[in-house]
């Protein structure tokens, strides 16, 4: 159905150049109190009349469409039979007189558009045509267009006003999108909060108490969520399951990663799967319900006090580090494919037989990959010999040992991604 839409009448010949002036600075007014783009839209296409000559007039904006083209969204008009082609132009930049002005950022006058081969037919009786670009950050953003069905209709100072008009539309769109931004900002702002709230609360509130053993494991936060995680889990009285792990990327979805994994190795240990096992089963949970690239890397495993004993899988994390009182270290680099990469991979499992005063370090790479300006990594070796200078200390003060190093080391307050530590010392 074709809806006829309200024909603005030629300017009012009784109006004086101020007259015309108090109405641009009327439109300034109301634009500089105003974020409603609607409202500013309808008092420019109102107020022109008054101003330019014209039989129909549009104001159309570039946006980009599901095939990621620029298309020309009509967002106010005057004086159009309107149908779908009027509201949703088929037009692409370079094509019409819209499409030009567009593409090249240059206004056109065109005193007869039969004459001009750029014209693109919207009204059977228009005769001249005048567009201006809508410029916004340097950017065309729209246009705005006026025809009338008289040829030569426009002047040189019908375009100068035309302009102006222009670029108070661009202001206004200034205004709406740094607002828009604003408040996007502000709602990823609060759900980010909300999403570390929420990380922080999965995290044990106590450290594990189990004979024999110096336990103590902490993650050193960044400014933003990440996908960093740490669990245990009293399974027997003398033993407990150990989780370390890592979420490709950060934010929510590295955040909501997390949230599944320590849901889906509780459920495991509970069900009472070994380490390799219960990997396989998290990994095939994953591979079916994330998108593609996404993927985690962890090591589980299950301390026992009674045998000394830590049996572990790593899917594809950081090798464990093993301390031995004397000096000698090294990092246990056994591991297989991050979890949720490929359906139904397969895990091994480790074995690390604990001698007395010997010191089991998982981590994440946010402590190994802290780098200075200059781009130099704290690396393993230095995060090695830093926990082997403290290796006297409690658990719980080893940790903070060892961000004490690496804080020294990049000079920063804050890591470049969220790092955590999970020492095992026996005692």
């Amino acid at each position: 159905m074709i809806e006829q839409i309200q024909q603005n009448s030629l300017p009012d010949p009784q109006l004086s150049t101020v007259d015309k002036l108090r109405m641009l600075l009327d439109i300034t007014k109301t634009i500089s109190r105003s974020l409603d783009l609607e409202e500013v839209l309808t008092l420019v296409m109102d107020t022109l009349g008054s101003l330019v000559p014209y039989h129909a007039a549009g104001i159309y904006l570039i946006e980009t469409d599901s095939k990621n083209e620029y298309v020309f969204k009509s967002k106010a008009i005057r004086g159009y039979e309107i149908s779908f082609d009027l509201i949703e132009p088929r037009l692409r930049m370079g094509e019409g007189f819209i499409g030009y002005v567009a593409q090249t950022r240059k206004p056109l006058i065109s005193p007869d558009v039969e004459q001009d081969s750029r014209y693109f037919r919207a009204r059977e009786l228009t005769r001249s045509e005048m567009v201006a670009p809508i410029i916004s950050n340097d950017k065309v953003v729209g246009v705005f267009d006026l025809e009338s069905d008289f040829l030569n209709a426009y002047e040189e100072d019908d375009l100068e006003i035309l302009l102006l008009l222009a670029s108070q539309v661009a202001i206004i769109i200034e205004k709406v999108q740094l607002h828009e931004q604003v408040v996007e900002s502000n709602r990823l702002q609060a759900q980010l909060q909300i999403a570390r709230q929420v990380q922080l609360e999965l995290l044990p509130e106590t450290d594990p108490q189990i004979e024999g053993f110096d336990i103590s494991a902490y993650i050193f936060p960044t400014e933003e969520v990440s996908g960093d995680y740490y669990d245990w889990v009293q399974m027997f009285e003398d033993q407990i399951g150990i989780v370390v792990a890592d979420a490709v990327g950060k934010g929510i979805p590295a955040a909501l990663l997390m949230s599944f994994l320590r849901a889906a190795l509780r459920s495991s240990v509970q069900i009472g799967y070994a380490p390799h096992i219960a990997m396989s089963k998290v990994g095939n949970l994953l591979w079916d319900s994330v998108e593609d690239n996404q993927f985690i890397t962890a090591i589980y495993g299950i301390l026992d006090a009674t045998n000394r004993t830590f049996v572990f899988s790593n899917a594809g994390h950081n090798p464990p580090l093993l301390i031995k009182p004397n000096g000698e270290y090294r990092f246990v680099e056994y591991g297989d494919l991050p979890l949720g990469m490929f359906f139904d991979a397969r895990y091994h499992q480790h074995f690390i037989k604990f001698d007395e005063k010997q010191v089991l370090v998982l981590y994440t790479d946010g402590i190994t990959e802290s780098a200075k300006e200059n781009g130099e990594e704290y690396g393993q070796d230095r995060f090695a010999r830093r926990v082997l200078e403290g290796i006297e200390l409690p658990a719980n003060e080893l940790i903070d040992f060892v961000r004490k190093g690496v804080a020294d080391f990049t000079e920063r307050k804050f890591l470049d991604d969220d790092g955590t530590l999970f020492i095992v010392k026996a005692i």
